[in-house]
């Protein structure tokens, strides 16, 4: 099973490319251009306007994801103990929460009519990441320990 810890060590570098990447296109009104929204430039936007939801977003869609992809490296190459797997388990899962709440939102901008947005590559990319993670944390705490 050593083709997940590159993978794992893949996401490493990918997990920033996809903060970067527009995860949606959208603007007011049909007529406008569309701005690009990518998760860093969301999460500016809230640090000016309500940093309490800044701190929250910022640890589901940066610290979270990440610090679960140092951790199951780390026991993958046996710097860190198997017992902390259930605790990086309970990480993916709060990291795929931000995933959930932008299809939500997206979900509830086209339904009201409003404005107009468009999924964009980033979105296809961080939501890969973190199913990735998912999926290397399930073989992880199958694998039997050397």
């Amino acid at each position: 099973m050593a083709v997940f810890k590159w993978i794992n060590l893949t996401l490493l570098v990918l997990y920033p490319v996809a903060w970067a990447a527009p995860l949606m296109r959208a603007g007011l009104l049909p007529l406008f251009g569309l701005s690009e929204i990518s998760v860093l430039t969301g999460l500016q936007a809230l640090w000016e306007t309500d940093i309490l939801l800044a701190l929250i977003v910022t640890l589901f869609a940066l610290v979270a994801p990440y610090l679960k992809t140092v951790g199951l490296a780390l026991v993958q190459f046996k710097r860190l103990s198997r017992r902390t797997l259930p605790a990086l388990a309970l990480m993916g899962k709060l990291a795929m929460a931000d995933v959930f709440l932008i299809a939500i939102y997206i979900t509830v901008v086209k339904g009201i009519g409003i404005g107009r947005i468009e999924t964009a590559w980033g979105l296809y990319l961080f939501t890969a990441c973190i199913l990735a993670s998912l999926l290397i944390s399930v073989v992880e705490s199958r694998r039997t320990p050397d």
